[in-house]
């Protein structure tokens, strides 16, 4: 039987571990032998793995990689806390050297560069294909024996500054680079035009069976309580790259034009406060409810009328899959990978990005039952399951035994 292994970070909830679910899922466990490695066994997702896959141990030297360094100390994992303070140091001068102002991965990419030499082996197996779920990803570069190796892109890279000498040595070690979808894949070549031959479009897999089974698992109308009020969901993270800060502004908006509505909003994060500062600075208390981190959130979608993602950007958001799989409205704003999460119009509307076009266009929906009937419909007659993806995989590895 040929052996895979999949490494991430942890399970925690979010768009790229709920496509990692959706992998495990459904991978071929009668044909292939699957190990996971996860750095940090924590998250509301580790229940839902699935009984078929080999969970490995939790390793402490990689575990520590998500405390603050001076607990890392005290967990006696020098070598790790030394590479940690050597990789943000040099991130650092790397920035300045660089002159980026905006948002940037450097600091995390060097965490893992610079602690690299103080891993031990994830496991001394040797694998038919080593899969590093999410970025950064040296460390199955260069800590797993496997015949082929591939990595995963699930950012915007338009978007986020990185350190292009740096990842070019990490993304060389890969047979195959995996994209989420084409506009990540165009965003990406922007940065390294030299990696084109690598990159295919594997998308993410929603996971299914998981998603439909938590959708009827409890009543939500105690947090959805009006009828007559209509009803708008986000569900993120609380970070610049949702937007969510904005959610009061058009929340208020809309209701000036005279449409009764409540925004509710799904996540957390370090932006909380900030978004509650926003809703309190536009008198926004009784319309935009957050209403915190759900580990269940399918529930509130299957009982919201629409569901709404605002992002600044994103590289494929799961979330929205997860609303048109529950057969909902959904509009996005027109971020730069907005083409390629759905058909405007057919599948889901996009709007743009500026507050008050954001609004009007979120009205327009609103004005129009048969818009919302028509992009119901029309969820029914999309595969949004991926299963090119599974194809591609066993693809890669069969390529490499006939070889």
């Amino acid at each position: 039987m040929k052996k895979i292994l999949i490494f991430s970070h942890a399970m925690e909830i979010g768009g790229a571990e709920k496509a990692l679910l959706g992998l495990l899922e459904t991978i071929d466990t009668t044909k292939y032998e699957v190990d996971l490695f996860l750095m940090r066994h924590q998250g509301e997702l580790m229940k839902y793995i699935p009984s078929n896959i080999n969970l490995l141990p939790e390793e402490p030297h990689y575990a520590s990689m998500a405390i603050p360094i001076i607990q890392t100390f005290g967990k006696r994992q020098f070598r790790v806390a030394l590479g940690r303070i050597n990789g943000k140091m040099k991130a650092r001068k790397r920035v300045d050297e660089l002159n980026i102002q905006g948002e940037n991965d450097i600091s995390l990419d060097y965490s893992h560069k610079y602690t690299m030499s103080a891993m031990p082996q994830i496991s001394e197996k040797q694998y038919d294909l080593a899969i590093s779920f999410l970025t950064p990803h040296y460390y199955v570069a260069n800590k797993v024996k496997a015949h082929r190796k591939i990595a995963w892109i699930h950012t915007d890279y338009s978007i986020v500054q990185v350190d292009q000498q740096s990842q070019l040595e990490m993304w060389d070690a890969y047979d195959c680079i995996a994209s989420i979808s084409d506009n990540v894949t165009d965003s990406f070549l922007q940065v390294f035009p030299e990696l084109e031959a690598k990159v295919k479009l594997l998308p993410n897999i929603i996971p299914i069976r998981y998603l439909y089974s938590l959708a009827d698992a409890n009543n939500v109308q105690m947090e959805f309580p009006s009828q007559s009020t209509v009803k708008l969901l986000s569900i993120g993270r609380f970070c610049q790259a949702k937007n969510f800060d904005n959610i009061p502004d058009i929340c208020r908006i809309i209701r000036s034009s005279g449409i009764d509505v409540k925004w509710y909003i799904i996540g957390y994060g370090g932006d909380e406060q900030f978004i509650k500062d926003k809703i309190a600075a536009t008198d926004m208390q009784d319309h935009v409810i957050m209403l915190g981190k759900k580990e269940n959130p399918y529930p509130y979608i299957k009982a919201c009328d629409i569901y709404v993602q605002p992002s600044r950007y994103e590289g494929k958001c799961v979330s929205v899959l997860e609303a048109q799989l529950l057969h909902k409205p959904v509009i996005i704003t027109s971020y730069p990978t907005s083409s390629s999460q759905l058909e405007d119009g057919f599948d889901g509307i996009i709007v743009p990005m500026d507050n008050d076009e954001c609004a009007q266009g979120i009205c327009r929906v609103l004005s129009d039952t048969q818009l919302q009937n028509t992009l119901i419909e029309n969820t029914y007659q999309r595969d949004y399951l991926s299963h090119e993806t599974l194809e591609k995989i066993y693809d890669l590895l069969e390529k490499e035994h006939s070889e």
